[in-house]
């Protein structure tokens, strides 16, 4: 098993973070088995697009909500570490406040 598990969509609220604001974030290493993905598919369009990760930030995107990391962003990063046998990800982790819904 790569991820905790696969998830279609974004159950966390909005958190409004910009490409910016992702990049004051300090990476830390993630375990991939921990991350749960807001992705089903890896889309071709979207990850050439311009503010994709690929070309972007470094590290992939990770939100932490109720006790579970979403992997936010990066899911192709996230699928290149599994293919090379790694079986953790540096990612960019923000926060999100447990009382907000």
């Amino acid at each position: 098993m790569i991820f905790r598990r696969v998830s279609e969509g974004r159950p966390y609220p909005d958190h409004g973070l910009t490409q910016s604001t992702w990049a004051e974030i300090s990476p830390s290493q993630v375990r991939l088995d921990d991350l749960t993905t807001t992705k089903t598919q890896l889309d071709l369009e979207h990850l050439l697009d311009d503010d994709s990760t690929y070309f972007g930030d470094l590290f992939a995107h990770v939100v932490s909500w109720r006790g579970e990391l979403f992997l936010e962003d990066g899911l192709h990063r996230a699928l290149r570490a599994a293919l090379q046998q790694r079986n953790m990800l540096h990612a960019r982790v923000h926060s999100i406040d447990k009382s907000a819904t």
